[in-house]
């Protein structure tokens, strides 16, 4: 028990630079919307310095300077200390000046990759410049032992711990009591109602930069002393604080610090205990505290990071669809095949690294191009892959192809587990999850002896077919070509493989879950289920390119798989272009290893600047184009084709036609209404001790169009979202007769209740005819009695809400009222029995709306029942057959349009008492 005790205490040091990195997370999010994962980097460079000024010397970071400026002496500890310090704030200014600045409306992924490419770039560049040798530093706290009875501790940790935790509450006090900290916090609530009231977000988030900056760097500072400077561990210190910070949901400062120090206290405590019960594995202990705590947290407890008010939000990048595939594929095949004849020796090499990393940056446009999962364990996966490769060809005798696709099946296995908590979480959470498990699995497996094959690595049997020998080879036939085509034929059938999932209906739905996963699941689309098939199969052609890796070098060797090296995969993919497979090709060449690395190296000697030029350019790349470099060529392609007359997109008419036919501009005789197609009863949502709905009920018959209406805030849209599984509501709720309570809203949209959104909500990546054939999702799982809508159906739906003219248009470029159309098309062709338009005319004028009204009626009179929620009075009263009236949440009238427009608590809710008298007109 002493000594577990004295384990914790020793824990106490990194657990404060866990608390510190949290800490300036926190400020970071909380002032600018950025997850910094440059913050141990940056605090990496900080300690450099001070450790250099202690020697007399200042470190020079740009390259083509001396490393050092001699200042002639030591420098004291205090000067030493301020200098480090102002330096620190200098960089916080500096990044949020020349980067995040840039980047304030940007969505926070962009924000994030941008924070990913500082931190490789830091950390590369210290590596070219200062090397790899652990760096000491004096000491700095006091260094004498305490006892506590029986227990000795080190002064040192327990007065880390102190200052930090004091500085913890000294600025918890700072943004609770002091004019700056509440201006921190409205900017973070809203930046427009910071401007309203004179307050300037910039100026507050210079200050929280400077400042947090500067607590990462003392945070550097203080542990030099007790952990040597070395370059990759200081940078993934970022993993324990990123897990802290959530448990603070980077928002809360306390909570956050609280669990840095006890990620440190008990991974001190794990590797005591390692080394004391043999039971438990001797190496990664320490790097799984963090990952059960990200995933604890985020499964059982979290909540998606807190959104700020920022000015505006950008969508994500576009996904094109493939074109011209034969040709294309058959040119760069040639290409490749003739580039592998032609080279020798090192650079034939480096085409076939580039072509295996190829496949594992397919995998990375799988999982984060198109399903939107940032993933940062893609080259991790490969890794699994490798590893088990080797065990499947040394110890088990599997052959060849055989023993790949079983390594690649493993690593699916690895990556529907890492895909587990993206079920109720996204965004950037999922990014640190992956990362966190990229971690423990490089210290857990790739790095224990127990498990990798020894200090040589895990050997890999060569490939053969039929007797034919493909691998790499040795000496003067290294490389072989036979192992070149190989990797080849790979890539060029995973391409392929990515092509048709991007043009599949698996393809459209992840797209769509990317977009909006709460669409999507209005759709008709299981996302749950969708993430996990992108995770699964990004993860399989990751272990199909990690066993060919390890194919190449013989062997599966941990330096080929690390976390930071996963980090810089995923850069160099975002770079190239994250959302197609042309990205995918070009992440190959430009990867570490790769033709461009070795030309490049060889030529002009920038090896180890590398990954410097591919921080800076990706920051530069995320800046002014998001979606690429490959986006950026095809697009100045079509502005070619188009000055050559090829291609040329002509202008689109952003107004609405609204002509009608002569039967369309008179009433028409409406069907016969049928039996209770949806019943709701006692519907009620709360959201916490407010009553949005308080036990509305009402039924809809067939074949009639039901208005819902009331003043703003009376609960229409959440009494939709209620009903078609959007919100937490009591009541019931029956379609056809059958119970929808309890299904989750893509089986109500399958049961055949379809649905809109105020918000409109399409895929702005995809084309009309794309976000409408995804709505066909919900039929395909339905009986023979609403089958899916064929060509000609589908057809016909475009022409009925006229749309047939943009059918190949990406929604991003229609008007509004277009766009409502969209909307409502995609809605009908999933066959609903009851479709819930919420504000379908919301941006259209009086003409538009009047034509919409008698599209509604068509739509009626082809088989769909609607439920319509429009503040346009003109088309409600008109198109309805009865209306349902709330107001406060509770219903308060129902009845015919006529009874609706002379009933005195209609009028009253709409009007206010002083007017009750009147009829309710728009």
């Amino acid at each position: 028990m002493t000594q577990d005790l004295q384990f914790l205490f020793l824990g106490l040091g990194n657990g404060a630079v866990y608390a510190a990195l949290a800490l300036a997370l926190v400020m970071t999010y909380r002032s600018s919307g950025v997850v910094n994962f440059a913050t141990g980097a940056v605090a990496l460079y900080v300690a450099y310095t001070f450790a250099y000024l202690r020697q007399g010397e200042l470190l020079i970071p740009i390259p083509g300077l001396p490393t050092t400026l001699d200042l002639g002496g030591p420098v004291d500890l205090a000067p030493a200390l301020l200098i480090s310090l102002a330096i620190a704030a200098a960089l916080g200014l500096l990044q949020y000046f020349a980067v995040f600045r840039l980047l304030r409306t940007a969505p926070a992924t962009a924000k994030a990759v941008a924070s990913i490419a500082l931190m490789l770039a830091v950390q590369a560049l210290l590596a070219a410049r200062i090397g790899t040798t652990p760096v000491s530093v004096d000491p700095i706290l006091p260094a004498d032992i305490i006892e506590i009875g029986s227990i000795r501790v080190p002064a040192d940790r327990l007065w880390f711990a102190v200052i930090i935790v004091v500085l913890t509450v000294l600025l918890v006090l700072a943004f609770r009591l002091t004019r700056f900290g509440l201006a921190t916090r409205a900017a973070a609530e809203s930046e427009t109602g910071a401007l309203l009231t004179g307050l300037s977000p910039e100026r507050i988030a210079y200050a929280n930069w400077a400042l947090s900056t500067m607590i990462a760097g003392l945070s550097g500072i203080l542990i030099a002393p007790i952990v040597p400077l070395i370059p990759v561990s200081y940078t993934l210190f970022i993993v324990p604080a990123l897990a802290a910070a959530l448990v603070g949901n980077f928002s809360a400062i306390g909570p956050a610090v609280a669990a840095g120090l006890g990620i440190g206290v008990l991974q001190s405590e794990l590797t005591h205990l390692q080394s004391t019960i043999d039971w438990i594995p001797q190496s990664g202990m320490a790097e799984l505290i963090p990952l059960v705590l990200i995933l604890g947290f985020l499964v059982f407890r979290g909540k998606p990071l807190p959104t700020r008010g920022a000015l505006i939000q950008n969508t994500l990048g576009a996904a094109p669809r493939p074109r011209n595939l034969l040709v294309v594929g058959a040119v760069w095949t040639v290409i490749a095949v003739v580039v592998l004849l032609v080279t020798t020796g090192s650079y034939r090499g480096a085409v076939i690294m580039s072509l295996t990393l190829a496949i594992i940056a397919l995998s990375q446009v799988v999982v984060t191009g198109f399903a939107g999962q940032i993933s940062l364990a893609q080259l991790t996966l490969g890794g699994v892959g490798a590893f088990v490769l080797s065990r499947l060809t040394v110890e088990w005798g599997v052959p060849f192809p055989i023993a790949p696709v079983l390594a690649a099946l493993a690593a699916t296995v690895v990556g529907v587990l890492v895909g587990l908590p993206a079920l109720r979480i996204r965004g950037l959470p999922v990014a640190v999850v992956t990362l966190g498990l990229a971690v423990f699995l490089e210290a857990f497996w790739f790095r224990n002896n127990e498990f990798n094959g020894g200090i040589d690595g895990a050997a890999v049997e060569r490939p053969t077919l039929f007797g034919i020998d493909l691998g790499i080879g040795a000496g003067d036939s290294y490389p072989r070509i036979s192992f070149g085509i190989v990797c080849l034929v790979v890539l060029v059938l995973v391409a392929l493989a990515v092509v048709r999932l991007r043009t599949s209906r698996l393809g459209a739905s992840m797209l769509a879950v990317r977009a909006n996963e709460r669409s999507a699941a209005a759709s008709g689309i299981n996302v749950s289920r969708t993430k996990l098939v992108a995770f699964a199969v990004g993860a399989f052609i990751a272990g199909l390119g990690g066993s060919l890796m390890a194919y190449q070098q013989t062997m599966a060797v941990p330096e080929a798989f690390t976390a930071i090296g996963g980090v810089a995969m995923f850069a160099v993919c975002y770079l190239a272009g994250v959302t197609c497979v042309s990205g995918g090709m070009l992440a190959g060449i430009m990867g570490a290893g790769g033709i461009l690395f070795v030309f490049l190296d060889r030529v002009a000697n920038v090896g180890q600047y590398y990954y410097v030029f591919t921080g800076i350019l990706l920051v530069v790349t995320v800046i002014a184009n998001p979606e690429g470099i490959v986006s950026d060529i095809y697009s100045r392609l079509e502005k070619l084709r188009g000055r050559l007359g090829r291609g040329q997109v002509t202008a689109l008419d952003t107004d609405l036609e609204v002509s009608l036919t002569a039967d369309e501009l008179h009433d028409r005789s409406s069907p016969p209404i049928g039996d209770v197609v949806l019943s709701a009863r006692e519907i009620g949502v709360r959201y916490g001790g407010v009553v949005a709905l308080a036990d509305v009920s009402f039924d809809v018959h067939e074949g009639e169009i039901v208005g819902l209406i009331g003043p703003n805030g009376a609960g229409k849209t959440t009494f939709i979202d209620a009903i078609s599984g959007f919100a937490d509501a009591r009541g019931t709720v029956a379609l056809a007769g059958r119970t929808l309570d309890g299904r989750r809203a893509f089986r109500r949209s399958r049961a055949g209740l379809g649905r809109t959104f105020q918000g409109i909500d399409l895929y702005d990546d995809l084309s009309v005819r794309e976000n409408v054939a995804v709505g066909t999702t919900a039929s395909l799982h339905r009986g023979a009695d609403r089958p899916p809508l064929d060509a000609a159906q589908m057809g016909r739906l475009f022409e009925v809400l006229h749309l047939d003219g943009v059918v190949d248009r990406p929604v991003r470029e229609l008007s509004q009222g277009q766009r409502q159309l969209v909307s409502v098309a995609r809605a009908l062709a999933g066959r609903p029995k009851v479709v819930l338009l919420d504000e379908p005319a919301a941006g259209l004028d009086s003409t538009e709306s009047i034509w919409l009204g008698h599209r509604l009626r068509a739509i009626r009179d082809a088989g769909t029942t609607i439920v319509l929620v429009d503040h346009d009075m003109d088309l409600v009263l008109d198109v309805c057959d009865r209306i349902v009236v709330l107001d406060l949440g509770t219903r308060i009238a129902i009845g015919t349009p006529a009874e609706i427009r002379s009933d005195s608590e209609v009028t009253r809710a709409y009007l206010g008492a002083t007017h009750s008298g009147q009829e309710l007109t728009t």
